[in-house]
């Protein structure tokens, strides 16, 4: 069985999911906060709801899999194919009305993302990968992603969710690079992600993500013609320091910068 097999089953799941979250959104939502300090972290009904329809999806389906979810957890993490879902994916941005949050659902093969997709079902798009190329779906049909060509930082514009998410010293190193783009912007969550896939920016610098942050999102960036690697140029797909560029470029120059060099 290859990954191909799954692709209209993800898009079940992505149908799905959103069918469950959509009737929560820009509502009075009860907030529960996952952080015990001052930081916000928050989880909603919605997320909690959208997952459980997933995973119980899965296990009908394929009940040999494993899953790996933001709200509920991991089981059989060991697994040929297994699922790593996000919910929501810019809860912050969902409690607060913005529409640049997303659905998230991978799946990983022997440990490494296979096929990704985010979908944004308010808007009414989705967007997947398998890294060797990547689509679009929306109201204006289906098109292949690319990212754009970009030959220096002086050249590129800049995402990441906030720099306040950062510990001083990631901060720091970020704000080397952030001096040297022509354009830089906070926000967007998976959303730029898509963003950069589709040619519209060129270089997203993030921390402390974690393996659900980014495991869809790797098969679409790549898929486009893009890299997404860690801070030290390692494989993405276990979260972390983060750094997504539409051309080797602007990458290359980026981790020079993040690392000191």
């Amino acid at each position: 069985m290859t990954v191909v097999d799954f692709t209209a089953f993800i898009e079940r799941l992505a149908s799905a999911s959103g069918e469950t979250i959509l009737p929560f959104f820009r509502t009075s939502l009860s907030i529960d906060n996952k952080n015990s300090g001052r930081d916000l972290d928050p989880v909603t009904e919605a997320d909690r709801a959208a997952e459980a329809v997933m995973r119980r999806m899965i296990k009908e389906s394929f009940p040999q899999h494993g899953i790996v979810g933001e709200e509920f957890g991991v089981e059989r993490p060991d697994a040929e194919y297994v699922w790593v879902l996000d919910p929501i994916d810019g809860t912050k941005s969902f409690i607060a009305g913005m529409p640049i949050w997303g659905t998230l659902i991978a799946l990983n093969r022997h440990g490494m993302p296979a096929y990704g997709m985010m979908h944004q079902p308010y808007i009414g798009e989705r967007f997947s990968g398998d890294n060797g190329a990547a689509l679009y779906q929306g109201r204006n049909g289906r098109r292949k992603l690319s990212t754009r060509r970009c030959a220096s930082l002086a050249d590129a514009t800049l995402f990441t969710t906030s720099p306040r998410l950062m510990n001083a010293a990631d901060r720091a190193q970020f704000e080397k690079v952030e001096s040297g783009v022509r354009l830089s912007r906070y926000g967007g969550d998976c959303y730029a992600y898509c963003m950069l896939a589709a040619g519209h920016l060129d270089l997203i610098i993030e921390t402390e993500l974690k393996p659900y942050d980014v495991a869809a999102l790797i098969p679409i960036v790549t898929g486009a013609g893009g890299v997404m690697t860690t801070w030290d140029g390692e494989p993405a797909q276990h979260g972390g320091r983060i750094v997504a560029a539409g051309d080797r470029r602007v990458h290359e120059a980026a981790l020079k910068l993040l690392q000191g060099k």
